[in-house]
């Protein structure tokens, strides 16, 4: 297949990605020795909790790492170059990001199948048997940092593709889960990263009813639209590699491994080869979970390290997961934003819906949904969009709030104020029981949950948000940027607008007030004065 020049471009390798990434301005170069287990994810980190704003936030490329013992590693490390920002997310798809949604849906009805290739990038050096094992060999020779440091138990492989085969179907399954380091030659694999199971989770309880090893290959550093497959729901018999060649245009070029059959992208960075045992589990954790708290100890499954191959200019990939907003947020949010959309407009065909804002900050995406209305959508439909929002996806719609348009469902603040003043609880929520636990709830002894949902629509004409209208408000933020005071973000809502209950007269009386006429309105308002109402008599009520 030949690529199709009129299709976008996106990077076909992390090289490439990351020089685009500085050519845009958007990467950091630390040169200055940073300490893989305590400095380098808290670093980047600070640009995630610490209030700067998301189209500012930039990935990262440490090239001089070192660890603890003051071991130095010739290898760089990257580590926010996926997803900091949906910008750098759609740097690596290759198109803006309103399109990002529409192209996931086209890839996964019409997806590229990959092809096969000889020689690969990735395998331009090999490690096998005594190097595996050696002083500073295997997995010790990778500059792998410490997530959270002071509560994890080891370094973590995170921005990882753990390649799996159905041993049934010889279908491929790619996740992204985490594994932990626990000797030169040994990892464990957690995937059970979603109620019910992962596809590697589902690939090895098969080999374990067949007692057979599993064979399973983790790579690192593949481009970014390959990546980008591993968090999306896909079906567990779709190939995350055919779904990236449709993203981007062409086929992925795949090779062979070389201590397993299973195929793994050819420009990867990093693969490390293995097999797990059908009967055998390792404690593994405490590590930080993207759900805010940190996972216990749990039995997960050890792999074998066979073989470590990489390229010759290899760059270790790490990603920011944990509490969010992260990395690993992102990279989700902007994919499944619009597939929550697409399915309650298109699906289900719910009318009026405008919006879906899966909240980030803490939650991580699945358990708070907020739904955009237009102003004056049926009742009916409002209650089918929370309703269709909390049941496609398990562990997604805990908490569904569905908001007008007026309504910025991306400021907390906003919904709770659309809360407050929009609804009543005893007319305007429901609770549905009998769904499934969240993200965690393997770790508790409750396994079934409810969910919330709250219809905070405005539901009848309203007087306007009591804000100086917008000229006013644009008016003095300039005089405040010509004081040269502090700089000031614009919250939403940041000005006055009107929600229907409104008159003309009024507007007269405002203009009149901010001309200094406002002796105008005396004149007028004492014509239409009254005897024999009772104080606080709406005007309206008398004067219709």
């Amino acid at each position: 297949m030949t690529h199709d020049k009129t299709r976008p471009n996106p990077p076909m390798d992390l090289h490439a990605h990351i020089e685009a990434l500085d050519k845009a301005g958007l990467l950091v170069r630390v040169d200055r020795p940073i300490n893989k287990d305590t400095q380098l994810q808290p670093l980047v980190r600070w640009q995630f909790i610490g209030g700067v704003p998301e189209d500012e936030r930039r990935a990262f490329l440490f090239t001089n790492v070192v660890d603890s013992k003051g071991k130095r590693y010739d290898m760089p490390v990257v580590i926010g170059a996926l997803a900091s920002s949906p910008r750098i997310y759609a740097m690596g798809m290759g198109r803006p990001v309103e399109d990002i949604g529409p192209a996931w849906t086209d890839a996964i009805l019409n997806p590229v199948p990959p092809v096969i290739v000889e020689t690969a990038p990735c395998q331009e050096i090999v490690m096998q048997g005594d190097d595996l094992t050696r002083e500073g060999g295997g997995l010790a020779s990778l500059p792998v940092p410490i997530s959270t440091p002071g509560y994890d138990a080891a370094p973590y492989l995170t921005a990882t593709l753990c390649v799996t085969r159905d041993p049934e179907t010889g279908v491929q399954n790619t996740g992204m889960y985490r594994a932990a380091l626990k000797a030169k030659d040994r990892l464990v694999v957690r995937m059970v990263a979603r109620p019910g199971g992962a596809g590697g989770w589902i690939h090895w309880n098969k080999y374990r009813a067949r007692k057979e090893r599993m064979p399973i290959s983790i790579v690192l550093g593949a481009a970014p639209v390959v990546v980008f497959t591993s968090p999306q729901k896909l079906a567990v018999d779709l190939d995350e590699y055919a779904v990236a060649g449709a993203v981007a245009g062409q086929p992925i070029e795949m090779v062979k491994c070389l201590t397993n059959d299973l195929l793994v992208p050819a420009a990867s960075e990093i693969v490390i080869e293995g097999y797990i045992e059908p009967d055998l589990l390792e404690p593994e954790a405490p590590f930080g979970e993207s759900n805010g708290y940190v996972a216990l100890e749990a039995f997960n499954m050890p792999m074998q390290v066979t073989a470590i191959t990489q390229r010759r200019n290899a760059m270790f990939n790490a990603i920011i997961s944990q509490v969010t907003p992260s990395e690993s947020s992102v990279i989700k949010k902007v994919a499944y934003e619009p597939q929550f959309l697409g399915h309650l407009k298109h699906a289900l065909g719910i009318k009026g819906i405008k919006r879906v804002v899966l909240h980030e900050p803490l939650t991580n995406l699945r358990p708070v949904i907020f739904l955009q209305f237009e102003y004056g959508a049926p009742q009916t439909e409002i209650w089918r969009g929370l309703q269709g929002a909390s049941t496609l996806l398990t562990a997604f719609g805990k908490v569904v709030i569905a908001v007008s348009d007026d309504i910025d469902p991306s400021s907390v603040d906003a919904v709770l104020w659309s809360i407050a003043y929009r609804s009543n609880p005893k007319e305007d929520v429901v609770i549905f029981p009998y769904r499934g636990g969240g993200q965690g709830s393997q770790y508790g002894e409750r396994k079934t949950d409810s969910a919330l949902l709250i219809d905070a629509t405005r539901k009848r004409l309203m007087a306007p948000l009591a804000l100086p209208r917008k000229e006013f408000m644009e008016d003095a933020l300039a005089l405040w940027n010509e004081l040269d005071l502090p700089p000031v973000k614009r919250p939403s809502p940041w000005h006055g607008y009107e929600l229907g209950n409104w008159g003309d007269d009024w507007t007269r009386f405002a203009e009149n007030a901010v001309r200094g006429d406002w002796e105008v309105n005396g004149v007028e308002t004492f014509k239409r004065q009254r005897s024999g109402l009772e104080a606080e008599t709406t005007v309206r009520s008398v004067e219709k």
